[in-house]
């Protein structure tokens, strides 16, 4: 049976590379974005891949406007099995640079677009005692940054959040899942249309992984949920660091985050898109300037996919060697009665 998805923030970046992995296994995608011409070159990659598309010009700030779309999702494509909150818009500033109104905006799109999204899925799965929402977060909901104070915030709430949403099901005993991905640097466009306010041109943290990986580590949530999932090594060292030693991180983040986060080089800039689209003229497709950098495999997701496996193997390893010492020790001891 075909299922249908719904991926907010699928014009673009990790959102767009979702689009095409879900479309690729199977899913009807509903794609929800503001920018029509990347609305229509993502519903052109879903029906490359077989699948029925619907894109939806839509807001995620704009609680009634996501209501709309849902209901126009389930209306055209039929009831909504998956729910991914990728939508997000970002400026590259120091907090005493940043106007209130672009750090409500931040906010509005980034932590309140997947309240409203979580909520109006909800809304549609818990009757039914069936659904999958993942949330997509950052190791910047564990480990705040330098430059993005609106941005970290917004991820960290997104955190709290949703582990509360997590009880609440928990309590009703709902078969309804609601699942988050942690996330690291990654090459999408994201970062030729950061509203910035520094020298250089934003570039993210290194190291750098393509959108795809993050795109599978979304799918295999949406078929395997989870509590959480960490994706790329140094969203692993992030999290691992804050928790071992904050105050170190903030020193060398100090010293180091700020340039770490551009580069000299002279790359495209498309203008922000706080406002308004960036690909509403011109599709920009899910990859940045950075391909030269990114990885396009992490050993983390791959472990993280088969952990099960992987405990079990490891288990195994050591109960065989166990068995093995024992029965040295037994040998040894037989020959020294002997």
């Amino acid at each position: 049976m075909t299922r249908t998805a719904v991926v907010t923030g699928g014009t673009a970046g990790v959102g767009r590379a979702t689009v095409r992995e879900l479309a690729g296994a199977g899913y009807d995608v509903a794609v929800l974005a503001r920018g029509q011409a990347g609305l229509d070159a993502a519903a052109a990659d879903v029906k490359a891949a077989g699948q029925r598309a619907m894109p939806v010009v839509c807001d995620v700030a704009d609680p009634d406007a996501v209501d709309r779309a849902a209901r126009q999702v389930e209306e055209g494509l039929g009831e909504i099995d998956l729910w991914v909150n990728v939508a997000f818009v970002g400026s590259l500033a120091f907090f005493w640079d940043t106007t209130l109104e672009e750090f409500r905006r931040v906010t509005d799109v980034t932590y309140y677009g997947q309240v409203y999204g979580t909520r109006v899925a909800l809304a549609r799965m818990r009757p039914r005692d069936r659904g999958v929402i993942v949330n997509v977060g950052s190791a910047m909901a564990y480990r705040s940054i330098p430059l993005q104070s609106a941005y970290c915030g917004a991820k960290h709430a997104i955190k709290g959040f949703t582990e509360s949403v997590m009880t609440e099901l928990a309590h009703e005993r709902s078969r309804v899942r609601v699942c988050m991905v942690q996330l690291p640097g990654l090459n999408t466009p994201q970062f030729t249309w950061n509203r910035a306010r520094v020298e250089g041109h934003p570039r993210p943290v290194a190291p750098v992984w393509q959108p795809e990986v993050a795109a599978r580590a979304i799918r295999f949530l949406a078929e395997h949920p989870r509590r959480n999932m960490w994706v790329g090594l140094a969203t692993v060292y992030t999290i691992l660091g804050e928790r071992l030693a904050p105050k170190v991180v903030d020193l060398y983040l100090g010293r180091y985050g700020v340039a770490g986060q551009q580069t000299s080089a002279d790359l495209p800039r498309r203008g922000s898109n706080l406002d308004e689209p960036r690909d509403a003229d011109v599709d920009a497709g899910a990859h940045g300037p950075y391909d030269d950098e990114a990885w396009s495999w992490d050993p983390q997701t791959w472990a993280s996919e088969r952990r099960g496996a992987l405990v079990g193997a490891a288990a195994a390893t050591v109960l065989s060697a166990a068995v093995a010492g024992v029965r040295g020790l037994g040998r040894r001891e037989d020959g020294g009665r002997k």
